[in-house]
């Protein structure tokens, strides 16, 4: 049964919520409410697509249409602190409160679902697994992994650390992301961005908590999200349930050396390289990424489905 809180949209059903007026979905976590959006048939077995840092649920809109239509009941969460999730009044955004997170999602799905995770989304949903493994009936990891190049991961913080004081326009938020994604194409209209931005004293920020990425006094920034890659490590070489690894052909976070590692410790595990996509896989080609996941589902997820819990 779901225990989740609806919230009318205006879609006359909910079967395919839109994410024009506001989530459709509030969900508890601790002292926390998580926002969310659903699509497709609640009967349908659950997929629970996580973004990375610094994104919002808005990042999985289109692979979340796509996998509602094609019978799998689909939400785009809002990690705390991000989008239209609650902030931690504490500040805490250490890797452990993100994979409680994702283990209240599963409380409240009533179900295990197919965890597909995003860079910081990823990297929480096997936590999360580590903590308990029949939180998911599936892992897909996009651009991420107990390993990681250095030189990327200071490159996105570099950037969401950019513009505290934050932009006068859209505009400008435009040209900050342009700068920072030369090989994409820039969007002819910029208000496309303001769902990832929220408007306040006139300015217009990342709508994100601060405190993220400038953590209060007695958050040490260098371990907030640092596990020992001992403990990841031990985690993946645990891993039972059908897991695929998703990594950006272009991407400077998750090498190949990287993901090479991560195959030889979860032989089990598939692979995919999205051979013209940069750290954020989805956005850069979302056609390819689609298919490929679709097809994970329907290889690896569908049958078990029919064979029961002890499949």
């Amino acid at each position: 049964m779901l225990i989740l809180t609806y919230v009318p949209t205006n879609s006359d059903s909910g079967r395919l919520a839109s994410a024009t007026s506001g989530p459709s979905l509030r969900i508890p976590s601790g002292g926390l409410t998580l926002a969310a959006d659903a699509y497709g048939d609640d009967t349908d077995p659950p997929v629970v697509l996580l973004h990375g840092g610094g994104q919002t649920r808005h990042s999985w809109r289109r692979t979340a249409r796509r996998l509602g239509a094609d019978g799998w009941y689909t939400l785009t969460v809002d990690l705390r602190g991000h989008g239209d999730s609650d902030w931690s009044p504490e500040g805490d955004y250490a890797l452990d409160a993100f994979a409680d997170d994702v283990l209240a999602l599963r409380r409240a799905l009533g179900r295990p679902p197919v965890l597909i995770g995003a860079s910081l989304g990823g990297i929480a949903s096997l936590a999360a697994v580590g903590r308990d493994p029949d939180v998911a009936r599936g892992l897909v990891l996009v651009d991420v992994s107990p390993f990681l190049q250095p030189r990327g991961t200071g490159r996105i913080m570099e950037f969401m650390r950019a513009a505290p004081d934050g932009f006068a326009s859209v505009a400008d938020a435009a040209d900050a992301v342009a700068a920072y994604l030369p090989h994409r194409e820039r969007p002819r209209d910029p208000a496309g961005l303001r769902k990832n931005l929220r408007f306040a004293d006139g300015r217009w920020y990342w709508h994100w908590d601060p405190a993220f990425v400038f953590p209060p006094e007695g958050h040490d920034p260098r371990l907030r999200l640092r596990t020992p890659l001992e403990e990841l490590s031990a985690i993946v070489t645990r891993l039972r349930i059908p897991t695929m690894l998703v990594r950006g052909g272009q991407s400077d976070v998750l090498g190949e050396d990287d993901a090479r590692r991560f195959l030889d410790l979860a032989p089990h595990a598939e692979y995919c390289d999205v051979a013209g996509a940069h750290h954020m896989v989805a956005g850069d080609d979302n056609a390819v990424f689609d298919v490929r996941i679709l097809d994970f589902l329907q290889r690896r997820i569908r049958p078990r489905l029919v064979l029961g819990p002890a499949g």
